[in-house]
């Protein structure tokens, strides 16, 4: 029997079925060398479990707990970058941010703590590798925490938070500052509001007064800023921060961004190259904890900052507060809400609150010369009488032998005037001395005192009047934790969470101080 001729309808169906499994292959490929080269890009670290010590217990299996932090190594940016971002071309490689995540049951609360990078910590040991000298335990040491990512790095960082904290730490994400940029800016910005004009030679940040949106450089700027603005306080720092990081969550909760895994691997892409996660970590994790916050809201979300007091030590660092802090930490372990934290200052061991800066007609300073060179209290004593300062004498320093200059003080109450005065000086340490009077300073001149530094004019800006105060914007929350022992109180840390806290004049506060226009 002859055969049939094949049908033309058929040949082409065959065609465009060979044509489609192609294509399907060709996206797969497409999609799995894209997530290679994702994966490829992120800096991950093997945390071994033994190189944790002993570990806190898991409280809630549901949880996920994950530390975050902002790494300020210029390595791997080019010079044009370096100076597109302000960073400068320090090498060290230290975190000024920390933060531990939770992420409740069923995604459906997320609540952040800021750990301030002047917080003091305890030295546990930590291995040496690659880059890290490692460190021994030293049970009557203390470090300061944003410098052990240097130390012994993540894994040093891991195990001191766990430590710090009691919280099993599952995860951890290191984001670098170009990476910090790219994010922002493939979220179209974020908004912003400042109470007078702002511009800070050293962060670059230079913002006009009132709400403004900015992109990922300014953005990084905002983020960094904290010499030349409010008190100069990391926990100010800190306030404005969780006040850009409300605004941001608000914003991606209002988009199509957390069900559109596209958008979110280009957002993970464009950070892998600056980001280290442990190597349990995978890029469908990150993609997953991103969409399964799809149906989160934004009275969910809160921002508090370790409830913290002056350094027994030293004023200018911190030290967890006991037992505020511990009930924030336990809550958090155990998924259950943070309890509700007083926000009356109270007095540190040492006799001091929070640590601020003062008129310099409120500095009394006695100026001696520790350095053996002629006439340098006197002209130093002259010059700051003419800036306003209280000099009750000048004399000479039991010996000649200092070469850093140094502030005496008797007790943190008298760290506002260390701090005023510390800003009129280079490379000067500060030290508490219980033999000086309350209620004075002593500066003590080092060989290396070329004088003071120089005044820079300020023209200040009108400042806008908020549509509430400071004092009725933290009364129209109910805070679950508060800043710190002092009330600076976190921008979104309200049981109502960010939608209240995210608004124009919510972040004033954070500017007030004496370094403020």
């Amino acid at each position: 029997m002859p055969r049939r001729p094949r049908s033309g309808k058929r040949h082409v169906l065959r065609w465009v079925a060979v044509g489609a499994v192609v294509i399907v292959a060709a996206g797969t490929l497409g999609a799995y060398l894209k997530y290679r080269a994702v994966y490829d890009s992120i800096t991950r670290v093997t945390v071994p479990s033994t190189a944790l010590g002993h570990r806190p217990p898991v409280y809630s299996t549901d949880s996920q707990n994950i530390l975050v932090y902002g790494d300020d190594n210029r390595s791997g940016l080019t010079p044009h970058q370096q100076y597109v971002l302000r960073t400068g071309h320090d090498q060290s490689n230290n975190t000024d941010t920390i933060m531990l995540v939770h992420i409740s049951p069923g995604r459906h609360r997320l609540t952040v703590v800021s750990i301030p990078r002047d917080t003091m910590v305890p030295v546990y040991e930590c291995d040496s590798g690659p880059g890290f000298t490692g460190q021994q335990a030293n049970p009557y040491g203390a470090v300061q925490i944003n410098s052990l990512l240097q130390t012994g790095g993540p894994t040093c960082l891991w195990k001191t938070v766990e430590q710090l904290t009691g919280v099993r730490i599952d995860h951890f994400i290191g984001i670098g500052m170009l990476g910090f940029v790219k994010v922002v800016n493939d979220l179209g910005g974020v908004n912003v509001c400042v109470p007078f004009n702002v511009k800070d030679p050293v962060s670059g940040l230079n913002l006009k007064t009132g709400e403004q949106h900015i992109t990922g450089i300014q953005a990084l700027a905002f983020w960094r800023t904290r010499e030349a603005i409010g008190d100069g306080s990391d926990l100010q720092r800190i306030q404005r921060d969780q006040f850009m990081s409300a605004q941001v969550v608000k914003g991606v909760l209002h988009s199509d961004l957390l069900s559109n895994p596209i958008r979110l691997l280009r957002i993970v892409s464009d950070a892998a190259a600056s980001m280290t996660t442990d190597a349990g970590m995978t890029v469908s994790d990150l993609v997953q904890i991103g969409q399964s916050f799809r149906d989160l809201s934004g009275q969910n979300v809160q921002f508090i900052t370790m409830p913290n007091e002056p350094w027994t030590q030293n004023a200018n660092r911190v030290q967890p507060m006991q037992p505020q802090a511990g009930e924030v930490f336990a809550a958090i372990a155990r998924d259950m809400t943070v309890p509700k934290v007083s926000t009356t200052p109270q007095v540190s061991p040492t006799g001091g609150a929070q640590v601020l800066t003062t008129s310099p007609g409120n500095v009394k300073v006695e100026v001696l010369n520790g350095s053996g060179v002629s006439r340098v209290a006197s002209e130093a004593a002259a010059g700051l009488t003419s800036r306003g300062f209280d000099v009750t004498g000048t004399g000479d320093a039991p010996n000649f032998a200092d070469t850093k200059s140094v502030i005496e003080y008797s007790t943190a109450a008298d760290m506002p005037a260390v701090n005023t005065l510390e800003k009129e000086l280079t490379n000067v340490t500060s030290l508490q001395v219980a033999s000086v009077a309350p209620g004075t300073v002593d500066l003590i001149l080092g060989s290396d005192f070329t004088g003071l530094k120089a005044q820079t004019s300020q023209n200040p800006q009108p400042t806008v009047s908020p549509t509430a105060s400071a004092s009725q914007a933290s009364a129209s929350a109910s805070p679950s934790a508060s800043a710190s022992s002092s009330g600076v109180a976190g921008l979104a840390q309200a049981n109502g969470g960010i939608t209240g806290a995210a608004a124009c004049s919510a972040d004033s506060s954070a500017f007030a101080g004496p370094l403020s226009p």
